[in-house]
């Protein structure tokens, strides 16, 4: 049977492209498996993975996420006929009759929780145009809700943000994750760094507060155009910007702690990582991170920045029980791409029995 995958333009097959490939990549057995995006780069980079796709050859005059936030701006209506694929939407960019929505969370949810931390620029930019954003957003997304069959969000928090809306979710999957991948490269982990993500959803002055208290840490993450300069010329840290997928399995491995500081976050792969890397993770018990981080277990969730920064440095100094980080390696293999696909093959053979996608 053929399975339709619809995703947003996006540069490289990680961040919000991710769910959708590493679901691809276990499905492909079952199903054929053909990508649509509106942009040619990104039908190149699935290409180059071993998967068909089809492009509409769009051209976006942004780059990075700001080309995602373009891509939903100029939202594409678009119809399959085909009865007999099963038709899977991940996409910002279309709005398409699907068996499956699967829901990230509205973007301007997002964007009202990043202000803080945007540049005085798009602060004002954003600023003027909100009113019209939410109502793009409500209007794009109750289109979504009324053309797809199921609604599945991606964590129980992104689930909460479109029913304060008015719309129907269907159920909660959470994206894939490959474990066996991202797994413990050492017994004996070094221990003498924290290990952080630097990005456009990153709050910036608790991992000051963690540095200025003495914790030495090293960060990670291709968006350095957005780190503050305090971020920048601290002496406790090392900006590493991009690494490879290999580097980073090592530094998760050999991080003491995983210190996850967010202004917004529907799911995060950086806790979900370092725990299948046997790292626990320090975050905020809020949205996607604040169910998947099971406090004194797989790491400790914290109420405010405060707290957030007061856990860091007592952790940094006192260290923690040894048998957290096996704990946390098996919180994560509850996320194993194999078993986050099993639970989507079930959705996808109900679907089917219920006739037509609605038109």
């Amino acid at each position: 049977m053929d399975l339709v995958m619809f995703v947003d333009p996006l540069e490289g097959l990680h961040g919000p492209l991710r769910p959708a490939y590493l679901l691809a990549r276990e499905l492909r057995g079952s199903y054929n498996v053909t990508f649509v995006t509106p942009s040619s780069e990104t039908a190149e980079e699935i290409r180059s993975a071993g998967f068909e796709a089809v492009s509409f050859d769009r051209r976006y005059l942004l780059r990075g996420s700001l080309r995602t936030l373009e891509a939903w701006l100029r939202s594409t209506r678009f119809n399959v006929d085909n009865d007999d694929a099963v038709v899977m939407n991940f996409s910002q960019a279309f709005l398409v009759n699907a068996d499956v929505y699967y829901a990230q969370g509205p973007v301007t949810r997002a964007l009202d929780d990043m202000y803080p931390e945007m540049r005085p620029l798009y602060r004002a930019i954003y600023r003027a145009l909100r009113r019209l954003f939410i109502l793009h957003d409500r209007r794009f997304n109750r289109g979504l809700r009324r053309a797809s069959r199921l609604f599945i969000a991606n964590s129980s928090f992104t689930r909460s943000m479109y029913e304060a809306w008015g719309i129907r979710v269907d159920g909660v999957i959470h994206p894939p994750l490959d474990t066996g991948f991202f797994r413990p490269t050492t017994s004996r982990p070094s221990g003498d760094y924290v290990l952080t993500y630097v990005g456009k959803e990153t709050e910036f002055s608790a991992i000051r507060r963690v540095a200025d208290a003495g914790v030495k840490i090293r960060a990670f993450g291709s968006k350095i155009s957005h780190v503050p300069d305090y971020i920048r010329g601290h002496p406790n840290i090392e900006l590493l910007g991009r690494v490879s997928d290999e580097e980073l399995v090592e530094l998760y491995s050999n991080a003491l702690f995983t210190l996850f500081p967010f202004t917004h976050e529907p799911f995060g792969y950086v806790p979900v990582e370092s725990m299948a890397c046997g790292t626990p993770v320090l975050t905020y018990a809020a949205q996607g991170p604040g169910e998947t981080v099971i406090h004194g277990v797989t790491g400790w969730l914290a109420k405010d920045e405060g707290s957030l920064v007061d856990m860091a440095v007592r952790i940094w100094r006192e260290g923690y029980p040894s048998d957290m980080r096996a704990r946390s390696r098996e919180r994560a293999e509850q996320f194993d791409a194999k078993v986050i696909a099993d639970r989507w093959l079930d959705v996808l053979r109900k679907v089917k029995d219920r006739g037509r996608r609605p038109p």
